[in-house]
């Protein structure tokens, strides 16, 4: 079966056509603006060049965030378009935490294992899982004096974006393993997306908001 997962939440425009669990194609870019202009074309040179038509696809996975309010959003009108088009088609809603927890082996996993999301802010979006990946509590902002008190005088792995920032100086933490990244693996969003559809534990994909949106009234 071949599958297709996107992401447009961060600062990447980011596309990749899975067989199975081989990588067929790829394509990402770092862009700030510009990802709903170039993410329907991009997926379309990739069937292109692959010979295949959308029908071909069994599934889309699709990341629905956190991040930024109109990336987002485009990835998610993107693929609930595509579900409308072609009713046979699977399409599953992944969270970029998700996608980051993914990649701890199991030897990496510890007692705490924070995944930390780039805001662009100050704050970090975050989500604590424990020592079997089980969540502890929903996710959310927070500021590092609060994940400290979280994570101090305990085992911790960190993965994320936002990792890189957050050790930018001395926390005197117990670190296990550390998970550096600029934007979402693709590898981790398909495998995790494949998986809920082997489960049939695919849903409609909805937003991951944890703030509102940055816009003002002019």
């Amino acid at each position: 079966m071949y599958s297709l997962s996107f992401d447009t939440t961060a600062s990447y425009c980011s596309v990749a056509l899975y067989k199975e669990n081989a990588l067929q194609a790829r394509f990402e870019k770092q862009m700030e603006f510009g990802h709903a202009e170039s993410l329907l074309i991009e997926i379309q040179n990739i069937l292109e060049k692959e010979k295949l038509q959308f029908t071909d696809l069994s599934l889309v996975n699709v990341c629905t965030g956190p991040g930024s309010f109109t990336g987002v959003r485009s990835s998610l009108a993107a693929a609930r378009t595509f579900a409308l088009a072609c009713p046979k088609l699977q399409v599953c809603g992944v969270s970029a935490f998700e996608a980051y927890a993914d990649s701890l082996e199991p030897s990496e996993q510890a007692e705490i294992n924070a995944v930390l999301i780039e805001t662009k802010r100050e704050d970090y979006y975050v989500q604590y899982y424990d020592q079997n990946m089980e969540k502890l509590e929903p996710p959310s902002t927070a500021f590092e004096d609060n994940i400290l008190e979280k994570l101090r005088g305990k085992k911790v792995s960190l993965a994320g974006d936002a990792v890189e920032r957050f050790l930018n100086k001395p926390r005197g933490l117990s670190l296990h393993a550390l998970k550096f990244f600029d934007h979402v693996p693709l590898e981790n969003l398909a495998r995790h997306g494949l998986k809920k559809y082997r489960q049939k534990k695919t849903d409609y994909p909805k937003p991951l908001y944890l703030k509102a949106p940055d816009v003002c009234i002019k």
